[in-house]
């Protein structure tokens, strides 16, 4: 899908479905904030949650004490959302409309988070582009944490397709830039009662 097709697309998305009408809802994202924990971010680290959109990391990490969160998504819509429903708070993150692929960090970062962005790059340009924007935009010490639909997975998401990664396939890809930290499969129970397993990775930079 071309950059500004994916970008109609997922505005649409934003524009017609409630928050608890899409696939990818969950109210509190248990995985991403284990990792979190497990991997001992600072509430000084600098984060930045791709594909973001108006889920609900960036309210838990604030409610957690952490105060330098962007939150990066391809739709202004989602992003408008998020504000709304943070509020004052808001202006406590730096907020980001662009599509990953063509993403141009300004800052480095502590922690990479990305849940569900990843896979939806099927081009292996687009792949490479990714690879190459987290190795730069990552401090030398910085950690990556990344969820994408597992080889047990779905093969489409919101009518669109998707790659599917294992934990092999995933620390080839990085395996250049990053050294994996661990690897876990878990299941993300949707709002129309199905399930999409999910590979979820932490790496070190190297």
């Amino acid at each position: 899908m071309e950059h500004i097709e994916r970008k109609k697309h997922w505005e649409t998305i934003y524009q017609t479905k409630a928050l608890s009408e899409v696939s990818w809802y969950q109210p509190t994202p248990v995985t991403s904030l284990d990792f979190f924990q497990q991997l001992e971010i600072p509430l000084t680290a600098k984060i930045i949650d791709i594909g973001g959109g108006d889920s609900f990391l960036v309210d838990h990490l604030l409610e957690l004490g952490y105060r330098n969160v962007s939150v990066l998504d391809i739709s202004e819509t989602a992003i408008e959302r998020a504000k709304q429903r943070l509020g004052e708070r808001a202006k406590d993150v730096k907020w980001i409309v662009s599509d990953v692929a063509d993403f141009q960090p300004e800052i480095t970062y502590d922690c990479w988070h990305d849940r569900a962005a990843f896979h939806f790059l099927t081009k292996d340009a687009e792949v490479e582009k990714y690879i190459q924007t987290a190795s730069t935009a990552i401090t030398p010490d910085g950690v990556m944490i990344i969820g994408s639909f597992s080889e047990q997975g779905p093969k489409k998401c919101s009518g669109i397709d998707i790659r599917q990664y294992s934990e092999t396939t995933m620390t080839r890809l990085f395996s250049s830039y990053f050294q994996k930290i661990t690897c876990i499969t878990t299941d993300h129970s949707t709002p129309f009662n199905t399930t999409q397993n999910f590979v979820f990775c932490s790496f070190q930079k190297r």
